[in-house]
């Protein structure tokens, strides 16, 4: 059943929907009171996605539970919303998906913007402290790198319930194009990770030459083949991250950088120091990334020939803001109608 919004709410009812983005498993209790707040001027306002139910070769939710994990703020909300969209309307079981969204401010405001424009998705959201990576994150070459935020994924095991063993972790500016049960799906051979890995990439490039002029840290890749992967599509097997201490080990590699300039990328470098090499690679078309070009122009780019389940503007280029400016890339209009930001023209409209 859809929630409703009041027009005015008492203040125990405001304090109670904080909570619920405090304490996540109280979510089913906005449910039960019915209770959405409007979404703040500061956040887009969104059109209503239609509902996406499952179909009769679907079975019951718990045969096929499916984990997605996002990180959700106001800057990239828009996009979320899009690749939310996308992955609801290619899925053959759309109700067995479940959403979990990391946040670094507790705003119920955050919960009201999906709720309204999702009525029906299985979702809570996750407060990120950022003190977690206080101290401990490195300037990069581009400040949107540098957020707290963006280090989320490392902590994800940590935040998400302890009964998830597998978890798809995607970044907002992707869409999905096919059904994310296929990723899913994957056989990860014991691996912590199976994400697209691109061994054609130049390798070195990722590190400063005092990582590679540095005969303890040249030997880190010792005895494996390490290859670029992209941290924004990961299948991620969270119950060997958890066993395996995987956040301890990306963390001891942040702190060598903070001593001695190893990497310029913000939160990739150590991923790939832990786990280049050591991944199971999933086909490619699950990462058409790079569509935001590079990190310093954003210029325009192809697509990669072949066949492609999921588009990824990764780079600094993002498609809803070339598409504002009206000087779109080609590649952004494949975005565009996933896009449910309702404008003040739009709504004078309607």
């Amino acid at each position: 059943m859809a929630l409703r919004s009041s027009s005015s709410l008492p203040p125990l009812l405001i304090g109670l929907l904080s909570i619920l983005l405090l304490y996540p498993t109280t979510t089913s209790l906005a449910i039960r009171i019915g209770i959405v707040i409007k979404p703040s001027p500061n956040l887009p306002v969104f059109r209503e996605a239609p509902a996406f139910r499952n179909g009769d070769e679907c079975g019951s939710e718990d045969q096929k539970h499916i984990h997605v994990a996002m990180t959700l703020d106001a800057n990239y909300i828009r996009g979320t919303m899009a690749a939310v969209l996308s992955i609801l309307q290619h899925s053959t079981c759309p109700e067995n998906l479940s959403f979990y969204f990391l946040s670094a401010h507790s705003e119920a405001n955050l919960f009201s913007a999906i709720k309204s424009t999702f009525p029906y998705l299985n979702f809570k959201i996750y407060r990120f402290d950022s003190n977690l990576v206080h101290g401990k994150i490195s300037k990069s070459i581009r400040q949107a790198l540098d957020q707290p935020l963006n280090y989320a994924r490392i902590y994800l095991a940590d935040i998400i319930p302890s009964n998830v063993g597998r978890v798809i972790y995607l970044d907002s500016d992707i869409v999905v194009v096919d059904d994310i049960a296929k990723l899913w799906d994957v056989d990860m051979e014991d691996k912590v990770v199976a994400a697209p890995e691109y061994c054609h990439a130049n390798f070195t490039q990722y590190f400063t030459d005092a990582f590679w002029s540095d005969q303890e840290f040249s030997k880190t890749f010792h005895g494996r083949n390490p290859c670029y992967f992209n941290t924004g599509v990961m299948v991620m097997d969270v119950d060997k991250w958890r066993k395996g201490e995987y956040t301890q080990k990306v963390e001891e590699w942040m702190a060598v950088q903070k001593n001695k300039r190893i990497y310029h990328l913000g939160s990739l470098p150590p991923f790939l120091l832990v786990l280049a090499g050591n991944i199971k690679a999933v086909d490619h078309r699950w990462n058409q990334h790079g569509l935001g070009g590079d990190n310093f122009k954003g210029k325009c780019r192809n697509l990669h020939p072949g066949p492609i389940s999921l588009l990824h503007w990764s780079g600094k280029g993002k498609p809803w803001l070339r598409l504002d400016s009206r000087k779109p890339c080609n590649i952004d209009h494949l975005w565009k109608p996933y896009d449910l930001y309702r404008s003040s023209k739009q709504s004078l409209e309607e």
